[in-house]
């Protein structure tokens, strides 16, 4: 069955409840009538409601209506979020570069509004101290408590230590911060548009100077 509405000759009812093209209630006439009013406003007749009694018609311009429903429908489509769980694995003995670098990705994660599941691997004798991973998720926890909160505590599960942070901000949120601090670069290139050529141009002349001693001392 077609889920398009019936519109114009197709709608087979002696009468209808009609609806004016700005919202207003005609009332209910013979369908010959509103198929009439319809040809005089230059729209078409749509049936908006087929199980009432009569069924409720509308006159509309019906390819303006499909058109704007099937933009309003790619935009909820485009800001529709979806929940994603990031992971990330650490040593309970990780060391201070790896842990910043860990650390800067689970900022990332949370900051684009996902859920990451944080994952402490112990090995061998690191299996008796398991206090070890407890502190490193407390610390990591509070090291990001800015852009998220820890939605499941610490757990024990085999081998490996458990814990999930949630972001703060909702994923809807930061898409659409991701989008306006996209808009505002794109708008700002186009507004400076020689601001990078510059950059690079005062870059080489920076480096000049730093050449010129040393073709000197080649020279000598």
């Amino acid at each position: 069955m077609s889920a398009e509405p019936r519109i114009n000759d197709r709608i087979r009812v002696p009468e209808v409840r009609l609806v004016g093209p700005s919202g207003e209630q005609v009332g209910i006439v013979p369908l010959a009538k509103a198929l009439e009013l319809a040809q005089e406003y230059d729209l078409d007749l749509v049936e908006v409601a087929a199980t009432a009694r009569p069924p409720v018609c509308k006159l509309m311009d019906y390819g303006k209506f499909k058109y704007e429903s099937a933009m309003k429908a790619r935009e909820a489509r485009k800001n529709q979020a979806h929940t994603v769980i990031k992971e990330m694995k650490l040593r309970p003995k990780i060391d201070p570069h790896d842990y910043d670098t860990k650390k800067g990705h689970v900022v990332r994660f949370l900051k684009q509004g996902d859920k990451v599941k944080i994952t402490i691997m112990f090995r061998g004798r690191e299996q008796s101290r398991p206090e070890l991973g407890f502190r490193l998720l407390q610390r990591l926890a509070s090291d990001v408590e800015d852009l998220g909160f820890i939605e499941s505590n610490p757990k024990q599960d085999g081998r490996n230590m458990i814990m999930v942070l949630g972001p703060h901000k909702k994923k809807t949120e930061a898409m659409a911060e991701a989008r306006e601090a996209q808009a505002a670069r794109k708008a700002d290139a186009k507004a400076n548009p020689g601001r990078s050529q510059n950059s690079a141009e005062g870059e080489e002349s920076s480096e000049a100077p730093a050449e010129a001693p040393a073709e000197a001392n080649a020279e000598a």
